[in-house]
């Protein structure tokens, strides 16, 4: 479940750490800084009945150690990472003996949390991205609104229930989480595509090539790209 409580940071001149207690998570927020002066990094620790989880993440960053417990999954947030060029690393204990729902989600609303934590007030990001990926015979398309409201649209018909030992209906539950925790407006196309490893793999670097560029910074020390003055 995603917490019922919201506590977007500030942005930071050091990594945030977020803790969860409960339902909500607590952090202390040091002062705003313009973004030209951000490390754009955030550490999440997430602890649950359910799953216990660490991420490190910097914006710009070679990519670290995944390791969920679920391989395949491994390798899609490999794809984030790579090709988001991001600095990523995660590891997650999470209950597999019941199943991999509980995991799936949880990292996604952790890595969405850690994104947002980098971002702080979104001062000068681009915001909007789209970006279409292929894989051989497959190609997905995403776009992205760092909008500050949480929305999900998923339209993707794999042409198998799993992948390896992966569960493919987990990975709408892995964007709700993440669209959820970050607060961003997501929509995700699966275009083409018979190999239900290639369906799989275009979403997940099309989402990676379009979070790397709404992240970016377009104008060092800028306004907050919206009219209402914040998002």
């Amino acid at each position: 479940m995603v917490p019922d409580c919201d506590s977007r940071p500030a942005a930071c001149a050091h990594p945030l750490k977020f803790s969860h207690h409960g339902s909500c998570p607590v952090a202390s927020f040091p002062p705003a800084l313009p973004v030209s002066e951000q490390r754009r990094q955030a550490e999440i620790t997430r602890r649950t009945a359910e799953t216990a989880i660490d991420c490190q993440l910097s914006l710009a960053g070679e990519p670290g150690k995944i390791a969920t417990g679920i391989p395949f999954f491994d390798h899609m947030l490999d794809q984030i990472a790579r090709h988001g060029r991001f600095g990523l690393s995660l590891s997650c204990n999470g209950d597999l003996q019941v199943d991999q729902h509980h995991t799936v989600e949880d990292c996604g609303i952790v890595l969405g949390e850690a994104i947002a934590a980098a971002l702080g007030d979104k001062a000068g990001i681009v915001r909007f991205a789209s970006a279409y990926a292929p894989l051989d015979e497959a190609l997905a398309r995403s776009v992205i609104d760092l909008s500050g409201r949480a929305g999900l649209f998923f339209r993707a018909t794999f042409s198998r229930q799993s992948a390896g030992d992966f569960e493919l209906q987990l990975v709408r539950e892995f964007f709700q989480g993440f669209a959820n925790a970050a607060q961003a407006t997501v929509h995700i196309d699966l275009l083409e595509g018979n190999n239900a490893h290639h369906q799989v793999e275009a979403i997940f670097k099309s989402f990676a090539l379009a979070l790397a560029d709404a992240v970016a910074v377009r104008d060092p020390g800028g306004a907050v790209p919206s009219t209402k003055g914040s998002l």
